[in-house]
């Protein structure tokens, strides 16, 4: 056995500037200083005997070596979370400080109807949020920066669990006056591919939608610019095309003060599916599932309230 075992400051020191790539940006996220944070990765190259970061006056490069102790060091310190975690979590459920990261198409419409249940229910827990992109969100999930995710499905999640609290149904948004007559429902092949606007690559809403219409032509010739569906829901307002959006956003008010209508997406597959995602590895499982309950409940509670 090794007469050294890095310790977990240093491993973390280490995970923050290959995150950060710059020491006096990674030593803020570890709240300690530059020179604290460059001397624990000194004192862990040292002691193993081995270079792990180049360091130059403008850029910081991991070596082949360093790259691949960081990707077990992410494991390490997810494993070492995980053990304080099960002891939090043979107490009461859901109290604590709980991580979540949230997509942007579902943060803004289903959160403020969803956290005020949670805060009645659970007042012990601690909700700390961040709002990333799907494969954003994963990875954070895998690296252990988040303990689950609120994600729309299908999307690749690699060795996840997870547990669907609804569906979530796409609604095609165009100017109201065209057409003039629309009809109760909107079909794939009603829809003009030169008109459509989409949400940049990166959003999950985007093949969603395309998959839905099942469409190839719809891919190749839909226009991807919008950064945010408020960015969409404005160009649509401004006569600039049409696009879809999901019902949450709907019930959230995003067309309030447009001029835009919405009729349903009529085709196979014309929802998303709304999860909530965590590591199969988790000691919180039973948490989670917990969670998931708590949240279906309130989103059901919303929609019966709505169409009172």
């Amino acid at each position: 056995m090794s007469s050294y075992l890095p310790t977990l400051k240093q491993l973390q020191y280490l995970v923050a500037l290959k995150e950060q790539g710059h020491f006096g940006k990674a030593a803020d996220s570890c709240f300690v200083t530059q020179s604290t944070l460059s001397a624990g990765i000194r004192e862990l190259e040292s002691l193993i005997g081995v270079t792990l970061v180049e360091r130059t006056r403008r850029v910081v490069r991991f070596t082949a070596l360093g790259d691949r102790i960081v990707d077990k060091a992410h494991r390490v310190l997810r494993e070492a979370e995980e053990l304080a975690a099960i002891a939090e979590a043979s107490g009461k459920p859901l109290t604590g400080e709980l991580r979540m990261s949230v997509i942007p198409t579902i943060a803004p419409f289903l959160l403020p109807r969803l956290l005020p249940r949670l805060r009645a229910d659970r007042p012990e827990l601690k909700l700390y949020l961040r709002e990333e992109t799907s494969q954003a969100a994963i990875e954070s999930l895998r690296h252990g920066n988040v303990d689950c995710v609120l994600l729309a499905l299908p999307f690749p999640m690699g060795d996840m669990d997870s547990e669907i609290l609804f569906q979530d149904r796409l609604y095609v948004a165009f100017p109201e006056d065209e057409p003039r007559d629309p009809p109760d429902w909107i079909g794939p092949d009603m829809i003009d591919e030169s008109k459509l606007l989409l949400l940049e690559d990166g959003h999950c809403l985007k093949d969603h939608a395309l998959a839905a219409c099942n469409r190839p032509d719809l891919r190749a010739s839909a226009t991807m610019m919008g950064t945010s569906l408020h960015t969409l829901i404005q160009m649509v307002d401004n006569g600039l095309g049409m696009t879809m959006i999901p019902e949450m956003a709907i019930a959230g008010g995003i067309l309030e003060h447009t001029r835009i209508a919405a009729r349903p997406l009529r085709s196979d597959h014309a929802w998303r599916d709304i999860a909530l995602v965590w590591r199969k590895s988790s000691p919180r499982e039973k948490e989670f599932h917990l969670l998931a309950g708590i949240l279906r409940d309130a989103a059901a509670q919303k929609e019966e309230a709505a169409a009172a």
